[in-house]
């Protein structure tokens, strides 16, 4: 019934509107594809399950580059996982991967090309695309896996035989990454109305993401735009202010025959009308999170939360920071935010991560990583999985798994202030308290505190010069980076240093001779103080909320050659 309607509809106002098949065979062999996404957010299922199809009857298109921006997929069905199949996909261009298993396992297996870029450069690449522009010079990756000099955001053996996508280059007599422009040959885009002229609106996504920079680019690269829709209309019924992507950048309209399965607002969920901004939900709803160390380092990291600032949450562990913020009446001291454009609310965790609850304000994904990397962050928290005695982190590789960095560089580079969250030993770790008084009742099977990590996603020499306050939270002890190694400055009540801390480490850090006991009122099933504990620093001057120093000189934010190269010598690229 809904393909009569569609077809009716197609004839009589002389539309874009294609079926999903069709456009797949529009695609041809050898092209670049881009799809603004994150987790299953604007991603255009049905047509990705055609071109699958299409590929497995036909065996084109073949050879295609994928390009996209962010987290992909819901790491079992859905996303770039199903256009995973080898011969169809054999380059990849992005920030992370580990949502769409068959992407990671071709990377993993030397099946394709693959480069790992943080999420900001690539969704900003998209304007310079666009304008024709050469690409754009940052500091953001200096001194990581993405550095050139280092990996050069390499994902695999067979890469480090191609081309570099990126340069070291000297500017004003600073040193930059100059990331190379390419063009975009489809652009897959995604809204939630489309009119017969082809005019998008996105009422009820969750984020508008980089659409319109991804059909600018596709549109000046001489290439096409399709996008997949829910719900038609006729010419000239939107709203102009509505319209996301104007109908002139968009060649074709795909709508969805089956929007419930593939044209899901996240990972998670079809559609919840707290994230697109229909309904206020009460944040008393969200469910309360258990009594355990995951509690313990999220209490702990808030307390590092300042009133009036802007602040970012990784996903993970910090995400949940957000619920704690709900839970303890605090979300309204602060602004928090999410990578793609969520301002204010809380935003929500995995698997709905990239949405928000009660946002304030949307705006587009390259805007907004515009305003986190000249340093509109305030504070940011983010996950951990490895570090190592320099303070690096690694969040993007483990055993030789490609995960990606996602906009974990963007955000650790330009923040004001970083606290990373995590357990301590990874791997089955239980721990509980008593009293206030911390218990591990289960040691993780794997040490989370390297002498060397197996990636440099985050560059703790480099961090160390620019002389911001770095924190690593765990529910056992504190850390803190200093004159670029990691030093212990807090531990846990009922925790012995020798046996839970020092024993669990591969190296042994500085130890603050004003070592201190972290707050034994977090570990308690009740807290109920954060806001008490936020209000008193609100009487701080606007400086000291943050713990923020001034600026060093701009040239002591680059690393000396011999300092990159030190980092992590086996990583070097010959």
């Amino acid at each position: 019934m809904i393909e009569t309607e569609i077809a009716d509809f197609s004839k009589a106002s002389g539309s874009k509107i294609i079926s999903a098949e069709q456009a797949a065979a529009l695609i041809k062999d050898g092209a670049t594809v881009c799809a603004p996404i994150i987790g299953l957010a604007g991603w255009s299922e049905e047509i990705a399950r055609a071109i699958a199809e299409r590929y497995k009857q036909t065996g084109h298109p073949k050879g295609l580059t994928l390009v996209c921006g962010s987290a992909m997929g819901n790491h079992k069905d859905k996303g770039p996982h199903v256009i995973g199949l080898e011969g169809l996909v054999t380059r990849f261009i992005g920030a992370h991967t580990h949502g769409s298993p068959n992407i990671g396992a071709l990377i993993q297996n030397n099946k394709i090309h693959a480069y790992c870029f943080p999420q900001g450069i690539v969704v900003q690449l998209y304007r310079e695309i666009a304008a024709k522009r050469a690409g754009m010079l940052s500091k953001v990756g200096l001194g990581t896996f993405v550095d050139p000099r280092i990996e050069g955001g390499k994902m695999n053996g067979l890469t480090r035989q191609a081309p570099d996508l990126n340069e070291v280059v000297t500017f004003n007599g600073e040193e930059y990454l100059w990331y190379k422009t390419f063009p975009i040959h489809v652009g897959l885009i995604r809204g939630t109305t489309a009119d017969a002229k082809g005019n998008i609106s996105m009422e009820r996504e969750g984020a508008s993401l980089e659409a319109l920079q991804v059909a600018q680019a596709a549109k000046n690269s001489g290439g096409i735009v399709i996008a997949q829709v829910e719900y038609l209309a006729k010419a000239g019924t939107l709203h102009a202010k509505s319209v996301q992507v104007p109908g002139v950048l968009v060649d074709y309209i795909v709508v969805s025959k089956n929007p419930q399965e593939w044209h899901m607002q996240s990972e998670g969920i079809y559609y919840q009308p707290a994230f697109s901004g229909d309904v206020t939900m009460p944040l008393e709803a969200l469910p309360p999170l258990p009594f355990d160390e995951r509690l313990f380092i999220l209490r702990r990291a808030a307390l590092e939360l300042a009133p009036d600032s802007v602040v970012n949450l990784g996903i993970g562990i910090p995400d949940r920071l957000a619920t704690v913020a709900a839970h303890e009446g605090v979300a309204d001291m602060m602004t928090l935010t999410t990578e793609v454009g969520g301002v204010g609310g809380v935003p929500a965790g995995w698997p709905n991560f990239g949405m928000s609850y009660n946002a304030e304000a949307f705006i587009n994904h390259p805007s907004m990583f515009d305003w986190y990397d000249g340093g509109g962050i305030d504070e940011a928290f983010l996950g951990m999985g490895e570090v190592d005695k320099f303070g690096n982190v690694n969040v993007s590789k483990f055993n030789n798994r490609p995960i990606g960095c996602g906009g974990f560089i963007n955000i650790t580079t330009a923040s004001k202030k970083v606290v990373f969250c995590g357990t301590f030993t990874t791997g089955g770790i239980k721990a509980t308290a008593t009293e206030g008084k911390v218990k591990i009742l289960q040691e993780g099977n794997r040490k989370k505190f390297m002498d060397r990590v197996e990636q440099i996603t985050f560059s703790g020499r480099y961090a160390a010069k620019s002389n911001k306050p770095i924190l690593y939270v765990t529910e056992r002890a504190v850390f803190r980076l200093s004159a670029g190694e990691v030093a212990l400055v807090e531990i846990a009540p009922g925790i012995d240093l020798e046996k839970d801390i020092l024993a669990q480490m591969d190296f042994k850090p500085s130890i603050s001779p004003d070592l201190k006991t972290m707050p034994e009122e977090i570990f308690y099933p009740t807290w109920g103080m954060l806001k008490q504990h936020i209000g008193r620093r609100k009487e701080m001057p606007i400086a000291d909320r943050v713990s923020h120093s001034k600026q060093i000189r701009k040239d002591r934010y680059c690393l000396e050659p011999d300092e990159i190269n030190s980092q992590s010598p086996e990583m070097v690229s010959a």
